[in-house]
């Protein structure tokens, strides 16, 4: 399965951004950022706006697992 959070502050880490950098980029408080980090799932409408800033499509982590996971009839 994939675990988004965690995905997402690997690039996080890769870009050497601040949190309250990301947080102000998000409209949010700076543990919401932390939060963000440890959502198994997270809300698509935050994870496009996430991909934005980031500028990482995060949406690609699922669509890999939907193409491991599924057979084809």
């Amino acid at each position: 399965m994939v675990h988004i959070g965690k995905i997402i502050k690997e690039r996080f880490d890769e870009q050497k951004l601040s949190a309250t950098w990301f947080a102000k980029q998000l409209c949010c408080d700076r543990t919401n950022v932390y939060s963000i980090f440890k959502r198994e799932s997270i809300d698509t409408q935050l994870l496009i706006k996430i991909s934005a800033i980031l500028k990482h499509d995060f949406f690609s982590y699922y669509s890999k697992y939907l193409e491991e996971t599924s057979t084809i009839i």
